[in-house]
């Protein structure tokens, strides 16, 4: 196996991983979603489940109807609950989703647009004070929902960067999210706006979602970034970086694991 010559820092590793996946497979388009109430009730559901379990739930809400800050208000609990049964620990996510819509309803006049007009910090604090909402759903809403430039930290994240002897899988969370984003904010100043290149770099290209309203939704370069590189490491953890056992092989990232 050919290695690749660690960088100087942490932060230039990241831009490297950063160049080596998006070179590899492109973009991801996410979050794939058609509006951002819709991206804002998949980042609740996603919680402690999977993908699939969360589609299923969106697809019935829609068809329902009710896949709207209004369905939602509306809606008795136990109809909310049965709609996103799929989606796991649905009482408790019910609840989130109508305190969610409560927060906004009281805080900003029912309206996403106004909301996601607000200071990052700030709103991300507010965020953080609702039930049901750990750092990684905030940031989620705040990225996919709003385009607001923040890195999302998951538990892939967290696994490739320990693999990779960045730093131990224990992180806090806002100490991975601020190494990730002071290392990839220099490509938003080189991208100029501009969609970096592909290359073909003979690997297996793993399956994506198909582009979707909100995941072609314009924004700004950091955030064009972080949506991507947040997107990528998914893949390689669903891809590669398995928790039991990682398959290394075609990985875009293999030449630069550590010799140990």
């Amino acid at each position: 196996m050919t290695l690749t010559v660690r960088a100087d820092s942490p932060e230039s590793d990241l831009r490297n991983y950063y160049h080596a996946l998006y070179g590899a497979w492109g973009p991801q388009h996410w979050w794939p979603g058609r509006t951002p109430f819709e991206v804002i009730v998949g980042a609740f559901l996603t919680q402690n489940t999977s993908w699939t379990n969360v589609e299923h739930a969106l697809r019935r809400l829609r068809a329902a109807g009710k896949l709207n800050l209004e369905g939602i208000r509306s809606m008795e609990l136990p109809e909310l609950e049965s709609l996103i049964r799929s989606a796991g620990y649905f009482r408790q996510k019910a609840r989130s989703l109508k305190q969610f819509v409560a927060f906004v309803d009281h805080g900003y006049a029912g309206s996403l647009n106004r909301m996601f007009s607000q200071p990052t910090e700030k709103l991300r604090n507010e965020l953080l004070e609702l039930k049901g909402v750990g750092p990684e759903t905030a940031d989620s809403i705040l990225l996919y929902a709003g385009q607001h430039p923040v890195f999302v930290v998951d538990a892939y994240t967290r696994r490739i960067l320990e693999r990779h002897k960045i730093l131990p899988a224990k992180a806090k969370y806002d100490e991975i999210r601020s190494l990730v984003e002071r290392s990839l904010r220099p490509l938003a100043d080189e991208s100029n706006g501009k969609t970096p290149e592909t290359r073909n770099l003979k690997l297996e290209t793993p399956r994506r979602h198909r582009p979707s309203p909100m995941s072609l939704a314009e924004r700004q370069p950091l955030a064009q970034i972080f949506n991507e590189m947040h997107g990528l490491i998914v893949q390689v953890g669903k891809s590669h970086c398995f928790k039991s056992k990682p398959s290394c092989e075609n990985c875009p990232l293999r030449p630069f694991l550590p010799i140990i």
